[in-house]
């Protein structure tokens, strides 16, 4: 059910189209997905309809994706989720929602990156062509993209409800991961201009076909800051071994453009102080997702049992072994 709103069916979907989008409506239409924010709702082979169907925030998100991702979208080597069609609200249903290309592939919490050469070059030359300056009037991060410190009690939130409910049974374990978040916290903060970020890239947000990458969707988050937010993918997404590799394929430069047909030079590898704080969000992600895991194996609201098995292949990769 949506907060205000009926529940979201096929009638549903179809009705909105036919009184806003006519041309649309009479395509086939069947269930996509359901995110946390959002339901995704197939519509013909080549397009979607995205509406926000559970929590508040995501009408904000979405109108967000619909400005800036048309924008970005061109630059970008992997195909993105790019809006076509803005739906008002209304009285069928009273919030926006939008129509969207449609991205093939298969999420990567159900099928992992397993080419690691393919997978590292194919998110290093995505994240060099996002990490570009964004313009001041750029969206700001819900903490993404910012210092770390100020999430140090969800860190130790995360590890203490790991560690009661047995996922992490070994203490020297627990003490690295405390160790690796104070370093990563303690690094120097990021000097350089705000930088368009993904913002949340979790293994179920990348698309994969033939063991590496072939798209990027859910770009709610998408804002301005430090690029080590993002650069945690390479521990959370890549398989092992990779990690050198994709620091050799990401290359981003960070001057802004002098005019709009300028083309960037590559630029230098991540400063070590950028890798410490990186390091510390793929740390917070993985925690984050192997608790999502565990409730959804539990049977839990909103848990998702296939976010486990990546989250603790990430954080064998983060957390050396002792």
């Amino acid at each position: 059910m949506t907060p205000d709103g009926p529940e979201l069916t096929a009638d549903t979907v179809r009705d909105l189209l036919r009184a806003q989008h006519p041309d649309l409506a009479e395509r086939s239409l069947r269930l996509g997905a359901r995110g946390w924010d959002n339901q995704l709702w197939r519509l013909g082979d080549d397009l979607a309809v995205r509406l926000p169907w559970a929590t508040p925030t995501a009408d904000a998100l979405l109108l967000k994706e619909h400005t800036w991702l048309p924008v970005l979208a061109p630059r970008l080597p992997l195909p993105v989720p790019v809006p076509q069609r803005l739906g008002a609200p209304s009285a069928r249903f009273p919030r926006p929602w939008i129509v969207t290309t449609w991205v093939p592939g298969a999420p990567g919490d159900q099928a992992p990156a397993t080419r690691g050469p393919a997978a590292a070059d194919a998110l290093g030359a995505f994240l060099t062509a996002l990490h570009r300056p964004a313009p001041e009037d750029a969206p700001t991060g819900r903490e993404r993209g910012g210092p770390l410190a100020p999430l140090a009690g969800r860190f130790e939130h995360g590890l203490a409800s790991a560690v009661e409910q047995g996922l992490l049974p070994d203490p020297e374990t627990v003490r690295a991961m405390r160790s690796l978040w104070a370093d990563a916290v303690a690094a120097p903060a990021w000097s350089g201009p705000a930088v368009w970020l993904h913002g949340d890239l979790h293994p179920a947000n990348v698309l994969t076909a033939d063991g590496t990458f072939c798209g990027v969707i859910d770009f709610g988050d998408l804002c301005a800051g430090d690029p080590a937010c993002d650069l945690a993918a390479a521990w959370t997404l890549l398989p092992d071994g990779a990690l050198d590799r994709f620091h050799t394929a990401y290359r981003p430069e960070y001057r802004a453009a002098r005019d709009p047909g300028h083309v960037p030079a590559p630029g230098p590898a991540p400063d070590t102080a950028t890798l410490r704080r990186a390091r510390g969000w793929a740390l917070l992600r993985a925690l984050g997702c192997l608790l999502i895991g565990e409730a959804g194996r539990r049977g839990r609201p909103g848990g998702k049992p296939s976010w486990a098995p990546p989250a603790r292949a990430a954080l064998r990769r983060i957390v050396p072994a002792r």
